[in-house]
């Protein structure tokens, strides 16, 4: 394990001798929603904490930057690009589906930098923060709003190429 010293302690694996090369990472989650008013709330930005998907890109944004604050043994990276969309969805009660919800935000984040390591905590820092801003300003009409589906979904760059 790379991240282990040989008497077992974390650490920062050295880039050192790592290539230089465009890293691109795309990451996903969703707030799913409980209250079937809370699309509608967004939509007509009638929240009490302002305009939910507005604030809650500029935290994924934010957030991507701030990645090696809050993963201990992630690298500082100078990103090239930061971009977080969010898109509203409406309910889903089908049991086919799986489990229902009264409409959810879907959101991508999309990362890239030149450099020796890859971006993937970085979109995944950026949609988690997203989401939980997304929480944070409909909690006090949702209180049942949960995160679900957080994962990369495409990375580009560096040895192991594309996924």
């Amino acid at each position: 394990l790379p991240h282990l010293t040989p008497m077992g302690t974390a650490h920062m694996v050295s880039i050192a001798d790592k290539a230089i090369t465009k890293r691109t990472a795309i990451a996903q989650a969703r707030v799913c929603f409980t209250n079937p008013e809370t699309v509608g709330m967004i939509k007509a930005k009638a929240m009490k904490k302002g305009d939910v998907l507005s604030v809650a890109r500029i935290a994924g944004i934010m957030a991507a930057k701030r990645c090696p604050d809050l993963i201990p043994l992630a690298h500082p990276i100078n990103l090239t690009h930061v971009s977080v969309d969010l898109q509203l969805a409406n309910s889903r009660s089908a049991p086919s589906q799986g489990t229902p919800w009264a409409g959810c935000v879907n959101i991508q984040s999309t990362v890239e930098c030149t450099g020796k390591t890859g971006v993937e905590m970085e979109a995944l820092t950026a949609v988690s923060a997203t989401a939980l801003t997304v929480i944070d300003m409909c909690k006090a009409v949702d209180k049942g709003a949960y995160i679900a589906l957080a994962r990369v979904v495409f990375k580009d760059g560096g040895r192991s190429g594309k996924y």
